[in-house]
């Protein structure tokens, strides 16, 4: 019960940081359960569910806030969904998961804590033949890794300069939302639903529906950003070292 009790608080944090940045928390619910010696096998269609349902309600939330562009995210979407459903037939287990997916967040992390905040300065436009590259790739290792993706596109679009903190935000979460359904469809993992995943989930859940409205309506741009950077190393250092 108590161990129940520090899972479900975790799993709340995730959600209102992930949610906060504009993702669904994928990364951050594997990281948790795997700390806390959960198989995470047991739980990977379910947290895709999750990961739908907290990035759908962020993206509603940036949408509403006015920070949704379709034409920033389409030309991704195109290859990075059926890419995911791919990748999801191949999907990894096991120490090689854990170290990919920590590797794969170092990067995004000393950029984006290495780059001065100018959210006056315009964006460029998304370029297709390099944005339809990084779709195909971000898809196949979001099918393989189990995840959204998001947490590899905001950081691509922020550091390319294609997209402004909050505006990446919103179109990682339609990215999240989309790319995981795809996921989800592809994977062939029976859906088992216990007691205790019902309270973890819902606890995750509502912290990504409180972090996605602070994210969207409250918080700062640097805020986000300063966030989305904690968001990575939180994740990263608990899958290379935790695991």
């Amino acid at each position: 019960m108590e161990l129940d009790i520090y899972i479900a608080f975790s799993l709340y944090l995730v959600g209102f940081l992930y949610a906060s940045v504009g993702h669904g928390g994928a990364s951050g619910y594997i990281a948790v359960l795997s700390l806390f010696a959960i198989p995470v096998s047991t739980y990977k269609p379910l947290i895709l569910i999750l990961n739908i349902l907290v990035a759908g309600v962020g993206f509603y939330q940036f949408w509403q806030a006015g920070y949704f562009r379709w034409k920033l995210c389409r030309v991704f979407l195109v290859t990075s969904i059926p890419a995911a459903f791919i990748g999801s037939k191949y999907s990894l287990e096991g120490n090689i998961y854990h170290l990919l997916l920590g590797l794969a967040l170092i990067l995004p992390i000393i950029k984006l804590l290495g780059i001065k905040p100018n959210e006056d300065k315009a964006t460029k436009p998304v370029k297709l033949i390099p944005a339809l590259l990084i779709g195909t790739i971000i898809g196949g290792l979001s099918g393989m890794l189990n995840i959204g993706g998001g947490i590899f596109l905001s950081p691509v679009l922020i550091l390319l300069g294609w997209a402004n903190v909050k505006e990446a935000a919103a179109a990682s979460a339609i990215f999240i939302v989309l790319n995981s359904l795809s996921g989800l469809l592809g994977s062939a993992a029976t859906l088992i639903i216990t007691p205790s995943a019902i309270t973890w989930f819902i606890m995750a859940a509502a912290g990504g529906i409180t972090g996605a409205y602070w994210g969207s309506s409250r918080f700062q741009h640097i805020t986000v950003r300063y966030l989305l950077s904690a968001v990575l190393t939180i994740a990263s250092v608990k899958l290379l070292f935790f695991m």
